[in-house]
């Protein structure tokens, strides 16, 4: 009786033991780790940037003042963070750097900033690099290219969309001026720092004036993806005149400043919104991209909730 009693309590004893050793007594380091999580109830938006583009552009021989081929990679790399990424609801692209928008109440992550933006981040750089040639072709990558990042949180929808209107308006002064900028380097044979001097201290105004009569250039003409930047929806769309309505992703270049988009987008910010969008524009690479996926799995279209 007694033998039976003292092994039944030396059975429980090593159990203990071997609970403890399970966790390992470095475990404890755990204890160091920051709590990251997002507040929630606001809107989460991660925006990533070209580190050194600049030197990069011109290691890479980019078209001045806009290279097309990069802005629809970028645009390319953006739509694969955005189909991977359900809780993304919209995003805006301009030169080196894109702003990705989640839903108000997504639980991505638990909300976890550190893991937000890594994720986001790294996903856009491999797909970069991933689909440098498709845009690019013989041009060789000469070295990785770097993106840094930043969340900011926005306490209402109003706020994300002065956000987006912020970053749109930033593409247009930022254009217009190095659109005079190298017409003045490559047609007017100024050095760098002559046209630097030459456009200090002009309005939007004077640099329009100065491409039309110098170098016959009306900046109204100009590509909207150049003025305007990129804007990627997930949206239900009509693509042809049999009404079908599918779910997609398309990359549009529209005035986000002036009411009408907002009036034709109304439900931009809901991630549940069904609303249909009658597209006409022109069949992009994103959007063929998602027609041929369509056509090869014959699956449900895209799931945009």
């Amino acid at each position: 009786m007694f033998r039976r009693s003292l092994k039944s309590l030396t059975f429980k004893k090593t159990n203990v033991h071997i609970s403890k050793m399970a966790k390992s007594s470095f475990e404890y380091v755990k204890s160091y780790e920051l709590d990251d999580t997002l507040l929630p109830n606001t809107w989460i938006v991660v925006r990533i940037d070209g580190k050194c583009f600049h030197k990069f552009a011109e290691h890479h021989n980019f078209t001045k003042p806009n290279d097309l081929r990069a802005l629809n990679l970028m645009n390319y790399a953006a739509y694969q963070v955005m189909k991977d990424t359900h809780d993304i609801c919209v995003a805006f692209g301009q030169s080196d750097e894109y702003s990705f928008i989640f839903n108000k109440n997504t639980a991505f992550y638990k909300r976890r900033g550190a893991k937000l933006l890594t994720t986001i981040n790294s996903k856009f750089s491999s797909s970069y690099v991933f689909y440098w040639r498709k845009f690019f072709g013989d041009e060789i990558l000469q070295y990785p290219p770097c993106f840094d990042g930043r969340i900011v949180l926005y306490p209402s929808a109003e706020n994300v969309i002065d956000y987006l209107k912020w970053r749109q308006a930033d593409v247009h002064i930022n254009n217009l001026y190095n659109t005079a900028f190298w017409a003045l380097v490559l047609q007017g044979n100024l050095s760098p720092g002559q046209a630097e001097k030459r456009l200090c201290g002009t309005v939007s105004a004077d640099k329009n004036e100065l491409l039309f009569k110098e170098f016959n250039i009306n900046y109204n003409k100009e590509k909207e993806i150049f003025k305007r930047g990129t804007i990627l929806l997930k949206l239900h769309v009509q693509l042809d005149v049999k009404k079908k309505t599918v779910a997609s992703i398309i990359d549009i270049h529209e005035d986000m400043l002036k009411e009408k988009f907002w009036l034709k987008y109304e439900n931009l910010l809901e991630p549940t919104s069904k609303k249909v969008v009658h597209y006409n524009g022109p069949i992009t690479d994103i959007l063929n991209d998602q027609i041929l996926n369509r056509e090869k799995t014959k699956c449900s279209p895209i799931n945009i909730s």
